[in-house]
């Protein structure tokens, strides 16, 4: 047997002896155990009641009786978010962000019922998932299972004896960091079975289940390199042990909120006050279809009269009224589109400068790779809002044209004529959202695993380092 594997051997007795390190690992194991299969049975009746609420929306529209298209294009319709199959290991923004849209003609409404804005504080403070137990609660625990590994031997003389012997630096540190891995990969154990779980249940999911292992496999790593790292230079084992807490508490908690404080400081958003304000101008600028002496409308009227060869629309072989609700449609979504877009630029702004942090806390790139393999962050909410965008806007054309199309200038005006049949509408609101390929979403996250294995690469880089320096300390 190698030196290298009889002192991690002699480490895990070590710990097996430490009755609170064993509490506390076999307590992490069953938080994480706990955290799987709650979240995944959350995530399994949320999708449930999802899909439940959009066959009853999508039957009651398919339900309506013969009326006038602008009725419809007024009555408006449900749309819920799906939920991505990764969405119950990492919830990401999902809680602070809404999971139901209602689609009208003339406005683009937010998405509403957001689970923190229906709970109570607390849970702002973090759910009980298996991303949160890996990023929060294990690093914490390998920082008091070894944060002696190494301080412990110097402390107690016993590593000038091994060095005495012909033990090297190198195996001795590499013997710690063994051991503190075997710990590490013990941890990750609930996680990578719930996983594959996940990827099991969900095949398309595979690679980014995948992924999401490799990342968390390599957070627990970096964290194993750091603990014997600092172990190796702390003369003893307390000082090692206050430094890492520092570390944790800078690193794991602070950083990660004050970043995205200073983010917003730097790149402030409007209030929907605000943008609420700025849209009701420029709507009121773009002009008004019911007022004839609109210059816009008016030169539309112009242009639709020469185009059809008529002096008056009443000689219009489409009803103007189902034209003119298209035109007034194509300009406010066109609106709402800039306005939109503005906003996820400034936030996709925000994003990168808190990016920037993750030079100074890793759990910043592992947060963000772990969102987005999980669909659970803010380009997977642009996305669903983007489909739903468009699907709005083709279902009140397509009403609108059914209303140029399937009513007269003459019938419009009388309300007893002015149905069409409900077979018209039958299928029409029905939304299929398409998430991004999983191809697509690797190459998305490569940046972030990049800052991870740079991190991984320097920690280990400094623990050959503090090796090498370990020799000179116990001449």
């Amino acid at each position: 047997m190698s030196a290298v594997r009889r002192i991690a051997r002699e480490e895990w007795r070590l710990m097996r002896r430490d009755r609170v390190a064993m509490l506390g690992l076999a307590l992490l194991l069953l938080l994480g155990t706990v955290a799987a299969f709650t979240a995944w049975d959350q995530r399994r009746a949320a999708q449930a009641d999802r899909q439940r609420h959009q066959a009853q929306v999508d039957h009651e529209f398919d339900a309506q009786p013969d009326r006038h298209p602008h009725r419809m294009v007024h009555y408006g319709h449900f749309v819920f978010r799906p939920l991505n199959a990764l969405a119950a290991f990492d919830a990401g923004i999902d809680p602070f962000t809404g999971h139901t849209l209602f689609l009208e003609g003339h406005r683009q409404n937010s998405a509403n019922f957001g689970d923190v804005r229906q709970s109570s504080l607390l849970l702002r403070f973090g759910q009980l998932t298996p991303a949160f137990v890996l990023q929060v609660l294990a690093p914490l625990l390998l920082v008091f299972i070894g944060h002696a590994a190494v301080a412990r031997e110097r402390e107690s003389g016993l590593l000038r004896v091994l060095m005495a012997q012909g033990l090297r630096p190198g195996q001795l540190v590499a013997g710690k960091l063994l051991a503190l891995a075997g710990v590490a990969a013990l941890m990750l154990l609930p996680a990578g079975v719930a996983l594959a779980a996940i990827a099991a249940d969900n095949p398309a999911s595979a690679p980014l289940a995948l992924a999401v292992a490799l990342a968390y496999a390599a957070w627990l790593a970096l964290w194993a390199l750091g603990v014997v790292l600092v172990s190796a230079l702390a003369r003893h084992g307390r000082d090692a042990l206050l430094a890492l807490l520092a570390v944790w508490t800078v690193g794991v908690v602070l950083l990660p909120r004050l970043a995205p404080e200073l983010a917003t400081a730097a790149r402030p958003l409007p209030t929907r006050l605000e943008t609420d304000i700025a849209v009701a101008r420029d709507l009121a600028a773009l002009g008004d279809s019911h007022n004839p002496d609109n210059p816009h409308f008016s030169q539309f009227r112009r242009q639709v009269l020469a185009q059809y060869g008529v002096s008056r629309v009443e000689d219009l072989p489409v009803n103007y009224k189902g034209l003119v609700g298209m035109e007034g449609e194509r300009l406010t979504s066109a609106l709402f589109e800039r306005y939109g877009r503005e906003s996820f630029a400034r936030q996709q702004a925000q994003l990168q400068q808190v990016a920037l942090f993750s030079a100074l806390s890793p759990v910043i790139a592992l947060r963000r790779l772990s969102m987005g393999a999980a669909g659970t962050d803010l380009p997977s909410y642009q996305r669903f809002l983007d489909q739903a965008e468009q699907h709005r806007y083709a279902m009140v054309q397509a009403l609108n044209r059914l209303q140029a199309q399937q009513l007269s200038w003459a019938t419009d005006r009388n309300s007893r004529e002015s149905r069409i049949s409900k077979d018209h509408w039958h299928g029409l609101a029905a939304f299929r959202f398409q998430p991004e390929p999983a191809a697509a979403t690797l190459q998305r996250i490569v940046p972030m695993a990049g800052v991870l294995a740079a991190w991984l690469l320097a920690l280990g880089a400094a623990l050959v380092w503090a090796s090498r320096r370990l020799q000179g300390a116990t001449r």
